[in-house]
């Protein structure tokens, strides 16, 4: 019998399984031999939908900028559609945003599955008043509302 505390466990670790396959990842010579690492199309997807750990967003946005035109399209967008579609769809935003247009057009058929619009920053909390008062903009491809400016070192 799997008790609750095992289930979610399991549940949280059939995702991490389900990409950390060959074609995902890359090697690391050592001098103990040949290390796999996650590759470029990872990194940016774990980046993104990890930004907490990335130095929040911004961070997150950073290696986007400069690691997201070395991504296969093709490697990105089978990895994505593991992930949560929000995360596919922040990261075709940043892509998009730093000029990466390849690489964003492969995950597009996973934001047109979106239903309902997400902030891009999920962290920070708009209180109900301001965001009635305030206009904010939004990415309709990507279904996100832009709740901030991204501030990156260009």
């Amino acid at each position: 019998m799997i008790d609750s505390a095992s289930s979610s466990c399991i549940r949280r670790l059939t995702p991490f399984a389900a990409v950390n396959q060959g074609p995902w990842l890359g090697q690391l010579k050592t001098d103990a031999g040949f290390a796999k690492v996650a590759g470029i199309e990872l990194v940016l997807l774990d980046a993104v939908r990890y930004f907490h750990q990335a130095a929040g967003l911004n961070g997150a946005a950073q290696i986007v900028h400069d690691l997201g035109a070395r991504a296969d399209p093709r490697k990105l967008a089978r990895a994505a559609a593991v992930y949560e579609n929000s995360t596919a769809r922040r990261l075709g935003y940043l892509l998009e945003h730093f000029g990466h247009a390849r690489q964003a057009a492969s995950l597009r058929p996973l934001a047109r599955k979106a239903k309902s619009l997400k902030p891009l920053d999920p962290s920070v909390r708009t209180v109900a008043s301001l965001a009635r008062s305030a206009k904010v903009s939004e990415a309709p491809t990507w279904k996100l509302s832009l709740n901030v400016q991204l501030e990156i070192d260009a």
